[in-house]
């Protein structure tokens, strides 16, 4: 991190943010015995298997972390999942990344899962900036941030947390 970096979310707040973010998951799938949480390579998975913890931790339900990987600057026919899609037809499924940006990893993301029927589809971030180049909605956000298209956020995982606005 340098200098001039400004920092959003402490260590301490994005596990808060986390954790509601895992309830809110909980609440919308109460009735569901297992949840698929598909996180985005490699922030979004990392994302995933917090959200998969926490949700093991306060719920009953067994939850499937799956790993999604494409080439972000040329996303078309490139997603990959780490399950086979019979491992996830007919599930609730959350698709997790840390920052949504432009929209565009959310997007081929979610057209990915669209192949498969599920019971329940929904998307979570834990960074959520009002500026975007696709119609993508995050049903769970840890946060809600009006930035410039010139301004770059990123999430570091780690021992010490931290959201920070470059």
């Amino acid at each position: 991190m340098q200098a001039k970096d400004n920092i959003i979310l402490t260590h301490e707040q994005i596990q808060h943010k986390i954790k509601r973010i895992a309830y809110q998951i909980y609440e919308t799938n109460v009735n569901e015995k297992e949840i698929v949480i598909a996180g985005i390579a490699e922030n979004g998975y990392i994302f995933a298997q917090r959200l998969a913890n926490i949700l093991e931790d306060i719920s009953g339900i067994h939850v499937t972390i799956c790993k999604v990987t494409m080439d972000k600057s040329t996303p078309q026919n490139t997603v990959k999942t780490s399950l086979e899609p019979l491992a996830y037809q007919n599930k609730s499924l959350v698709l997790a990344d840390d920052v949504l940006n432009s929209g565009t990893a959310l997007a081929y993301g979610v057209k990915h899962f669209l192949d498969v029927p599920l019971t329940r589809f929904k998307t979570a971030v834990l960074v959520n900036r009002n500026h975007k180049k696709y119609p993508i909605k995050a049903d769970f956000k840890g946060i809600s941030l009006s930035t410039s298209l010139h301004e770059h956020v990123t999430v570091t995982f780690g021992e010490s947390d931290v959201a920070v606005l470059q």
